[in-house]
């Protein structure tokens, strides 16, 4: 979609669709919305008294402007009260803005955040508020339909942007939108790749897209098999692999600039369809499984992004890649497996399996001496019941990192929350026979994960991010559209950034 930014009055110029995104205490006398239905003769207050508007979230109300203005079409988003960082609110009314504007036909879309004090939002938010309306509209505008056919495949979205904002000539305003375009670019990279059918994302075709990345954005790449894994000595990776008839792959992206400030990995859990193996889910369990690579899909498209802005940071995005099926190949109950760091692990659930491929790609990991290592897992249903389908849990060895890394979740408008590790749940991991056991009790089962993911970063600053609630959705949202959310992607994309 091509992005513009203008300083110009926004209901002085030609749109097919003009969208002005209000809080509800900015309503009643701002001065935009008196011009607008002073030009419309008084049908826009008559509007929003008969559609009882009140620009709470969600609400809208489309006018159009027969000839009266500029624009054809007039529309008001809500955003809601006024919270302490609204760029979340502002990200989901653009969203929406963007879906009528699909809805309507409309080429092209003007959108513009009216503060609460009658005027244009104060110039020093704005370039928060660009960034924040950019994502929300090209996100919203985001669509999965390639298996689609006639009548069923959606309009196509709008083709052109413009956010209008008194900062608009500025340099910071256009890092802003430049930036949120890189953004919206990793996101639909990663929704793309969770929404495709597990039978379409092998893991050897999560290689080939890694390989088509490294490619285009100057990234070096490593892809090992199962006889370079099993050099390794990746056991834990490799018994949740042999189950399946799809060959495993390591992935390794690297993004290597001069004199870079930080060394940073990124862990992304790889299980590209799982069926639960000999522990095996229900009908109802399995269908969103194919979900259950979000975590790689986000490290795999972050560092595409961080590669094209060639930011001052060296980047390692690690993804074990697999398949958890049942077979007579298949890992067993009361298994002991020995990973790549030595360790041995007692299996009492094969459906726990996400954590045995990260713990294998830790290990790795550690191995590039890195600063900091943040990992991003579907991993617990525990964490869903926990925080709910929309708040990501964080768990950490330490709490600066975690405190940094929920900033910039804050900021980049992804809910996400810390969760304690109490050292006695580690009870609940004890073996007679090994080291220990991958799952506890079913108490705590989010965290007893964290624990265990724990056991294999030694003292290397680390945070854990369970995405198993926000990395898909069953309904419209915002600029969230139905399926694979990109989740964590703007985060990565964020605390890199504020790193460099």
């Amino acid at each position: 979609m091509e992005t513009t930014l203008s300083p110009s009055e926004p209901l002085a110029q030609p749109l097919p669709l003009l969208a002005l995104l209000f809080h509800e205490d900015a309503l009643p006398d701002h001065s935009l919305l008196t011009a607008a239905d002073q030009a419309l003769a008084g049908n826009l207050r008559r509007a929003i008294s008969d559609e009882r508007f009140r620009a709470r979230a969600g609400q809208s109300l489309l006018l159009h402007t027969q000839g009266k203005l500029p624009a054809e079409r007039l529309m008001l988003v809500g955003c809601g009260p006024r919270p302490t960082n609204h760029a979340s609110d502002l990200r989901a009314a653009a969203g929406r803005a963007a879906r009528v504007a699909t809805s309507v036909g409309a080429n092209r879309i003007g959108i513009a955040y009216l503060g609460p004090d009658k005027t244009l939002s104060d110039p020093g938010k704005q370039v928060d508020e660009i960034r924040a309306l950019a994502e929300g509209v090209l996100l919203g505008a985001y669509r999965f339909d390639r298996y689609l056919t006639g009548d069923k495949r959606p309009p196509a979205p709008a083709a052109g942007l413009t956010i209008f904002s008194r900062v608009a000539d500025g340099a910071a305003a256009r890092r802003a939108l430049a930036e949120s375009q890189e953004t919206a670019r990793a996101v639909a990279m990663a929704r793309d790749m969770v929404n495709e059918p597990a039978a379409v994302m092998t893991p050897t075709r999560l290689a080939e897209l890694a390989r088509e990345l490294a490619g285009t954005a100057g990234l070096e790449i490593t892809v090992l098999g199962p006889a370079e894994c099993r050099e390794r000595g990746m056991g834990l990776f490799l018994a949740v692999a042999q189950g399946s008839d799809q060959e495993p792959r390591f992935i390794h992206l690297a993004w290597k600039p001069p004199s870079p400030r930080k060394r940073v990995v990124l862990v992304g859990k790889g299980v590209t369809f799982d069926s639960g193996g000999l522990s095996l889910k229900t009908n109802e369990g399995m269908l969103d499984m194919k979900v259950d690579m979000a975590g790689a899909a986000a490290v795999l498209s972050a560092i595409g992004a961080i590669a094209r802005e060639k930011l001052p940071v060296e980047v390692h995005a690690l993804a074990a890649c697999t398949e958890n099926m049942p077979s007579g190949r298949s890992y067993k109950l009361g298994d002991v497996l020995r990973s790549m760091a030595g360790k041995t692990v007692e299996i009492n659930n094969t459906d726990a399996e996400g954590r045995l491929t990260l713990a294998d790609a830790l290990t790795y990991g550690l191995a590039l001496k890195p600063d900091l290592v943040i990992d991003f897992a579907t991993l617990t249903g525990a964490c869903v019941v926990a925080l709910g389908p929309h708040t990501a849990g964080v768990m950490t060895n330490n709490e600066t990192l975690s405190a940094d890394w929920l900033k910039a979740a804050s900021a980049a408008g992804e809910e996400m929350w810390p969760l304690p590790l109490p050292a006695r749940l580690c009870e609940q991991l004890k073996s007679e026979i090994a080291d220990m056991k991958n799952t506890g009790e079913r108490w705590g089962g989010a965290l007893t994960a964290g624990h265990f993911l724990k056991e294999f970063v030694g003292e290397t600053p680390w945070v854990h991010v369970d995405i198993a609630g926000p990395a898909s959705a069953d309904k419209e949202f915002g600029h969230i559209g139905k399926g694979g959310t990109g989740f964590a992607v703007a985060s990565i994309l964020r605390f890199v950034r504020d790193l460099a």
